[in-house]
């Protein structure tokens, strides 16, 4: 008897193969079959699947301390912050695209008298405005850059205007002024940016006050990035002397493919780290989160040297980074999330 059961055992061993196999080559080709035959799934490209938006601001860096700017100035700037912020916001929600958003903020701060910008713009050693400004654009890096204009009334806006209508990159001057009155843009004498502000840090000749610059980084429901910067440069500069804010790569930055940046702080210094481009850089090429690579930029490459300031950041994916080793950071910023915050300091 237990050797039949043993006999029926291998007999069962041997039969199960040849009657499993066939069965599921066949279910494998039939399977094979159904997925030939089955219809593709069908992609839609043109669907829009990046309906968050995310914009940051920033109003100087400097060494002071928050603690000795007068409360009511505090107010003056984070009411600023805020106002901007909101027209931002509903330029978004509407639909507006990254370049549009980030050049009407920028233009709201130069026309506030409480910024380095516009307006409010420190003087040279003469007694001028000279005034720089740039905009880069992340799905093109196309850019346009104006620095030491005096007479048109918005700096932003005529870097806009070189980008969209100027066979150049980079205006500077009185050529750059011509610019701007020939596309139509609205000048003004210089004396419209001097403040009696602007009179009192120049005659007490202040030159710790290097920076004060105003900036805007947009990452749009489409996904693209726009940086946007502006300023009215040091206090009591001569001879030309031109910061990092108009400058390509050391002051602004876009690329839809990692983050847009724009800076400000003590321009030399960022230019001679190429801050913006660097941070793009660390990300595109080292892989970096954009926190990760701005921290590097700013602690290990800029504060070394003995320079300071600070940066706002976008990402692609509408993270927002602010980063600087300077003591008063005006910023702030509505995330992905719709989160808003606004302070004077990192």
């Amino acid at each position: 008897m237990s050797k039949l059961k043993i006999f029926l055992y291998l007999l069962l061993l041997f039969l199960i193969p040849l009657l499993v196999v066939p069965f599921l080559k066949r279910t494998k080709t039939e399977f094979e079959d159904e997925l030939r035959n089955r219809p593709a799934i069908s992609v839609d490209n043109t669907r829009d699947t990046t309906q968050f938006f995310a914009i940051a601001v920033h109003g100087g860096a400097g060494m002071g301390s928050p603690s000795n700017i007068p409360d009511s100035v505090q107010v003056a700037y984070r009411t600023a912050m805020y106002q901007v912020l909101e027209h931002g916001r509903l330029m978004l929600m509407k639909g507006d695209s990254a370049h549009h958003v980030a050049v009407a903020v920028v233009a709201l701060l130069e026309d506030n008298p409480l910024f380095n910008a516009g307006k409010g713009a420190i003087l040279t050693n003469d007694g001028r405005a000279s005034l720089d400004a740039s905009i880069m654009t992340g799905w093109d890096k196309n850019a346009g850059a104006v620095a030491g204009v005096e007479r048109v009334k918005n700096p932003i806006k005529a870097a806009l205007a070189v980008l969209q209508k100027s066979p150049y990159l980079f205006l500077s001057s009185s050529g750059a002024d011509a610019f701007a009155k020939s596309v139509g843009l609205e000048m003004v004498p210089n004396s419209y940016f001097i403040t009696e502000k602007a009179k009192q840090r120049l005659k007490q000749a202040q030159e710790q006050e290097k920076s004060g610059t105003v900036g805007c980084v947009v990452r749009d429901k489409y996904g693209n990035l726009t940086a946007a910067t502006s300023t009215g440069g040091m206090n009591n500069k001569r001879f030309g002397r031109i910061g990092d804010s108009p400058i390509i790569g050391a002051g602004t930055w876009a690329d839809n493919q990692t983050c847009a940046i724009s800076c400000t702080g003590w321009g030399e210094y960022f230019i001679r780290n190429v801050v913006a481009f660097n941070v793009h850089a660390l990300m595109l090429y080292a892989r970096r989160p954009l926190s990760i690579a701005a921290y590097e930029v700013i602690h290990n490459q800029v504060a070394p040297m003995g320079g300071y300031g600070a940066l706002i950041a976008v990402s692609r994916n509408g993270d927002i980074v602010v980063e600087g080793n300077a003591t008063t950071i005006i910023y702030g910023f509505i995330d992905k999330f719709g989160t808003l915050r606004v302070a004077l300091s990192k």
